[in-house]
């Protein structure tokens, strides 16, 4: 019997504590999946456009992207990703600590596919990671790359 495929997560996030508990809410139930974490925007644009040392970096089903970042800030990366024909069809969820009306309301005008913010208590962040995880690798039909 074959080995099924995983689903490559990319998680976008400058926080190493916000990135280890991500990791953990996303390995709480069985969904085969290969997370890969880049610290900033620059780096986030460069594994999604396989430049330099992410040439054999693996197309996403998912972006988990967070919106403050440095280098090249996260909305700036929503807008590229939205904007390249080869990147836009990856859903994105912004998934940050902003509940500020004009961040949510310039992420859906980038075209995010949703948008998270950040639960401070550890359980509720491992639940809503968790939820995440379910609804778009388990629920939703992902574009074919």
């Amino acid at each position: 019997m074959a080995v099924a495929k995983p689903l490559i997560v990319l998680l976008v996030e400058d926080n190493p504590g916000d990135a280890d508990l991500t990791r953990e809410g996303l390995a709480l139930n069985k969904i085969h999946l290969e997370t890969h974490v880049v610290p900033d925007g620059a780096e986030a644009l460069a594994f999604l456009r396989r430049e330099g040392r992410y040439a054999a970096a693996p197309r996403p089903d998912l972006i988990l992207l967070d919106l403050n970042l440095p280098r090249v800030d996260g909305r700036q990366v929503l807008g590229e990703i939205k904007k390249d024909p080869i990147l836009q069809s990856i859903p994105v969820v912004v998934m940050t600590s902003s509940a500020a009306e004009e961040d949510i309301a310039r992420s859906y005008a980038l075209h995010a596919n949703s948008y998270v913010t950040k639960p401070l208590d550890l359980d509720q962040f491992l639940k809503v990671v968790a939820s995440i995880k379910h609804f778009w690798l388990s629920i939703v039909t992902l574009p074919p790359h």
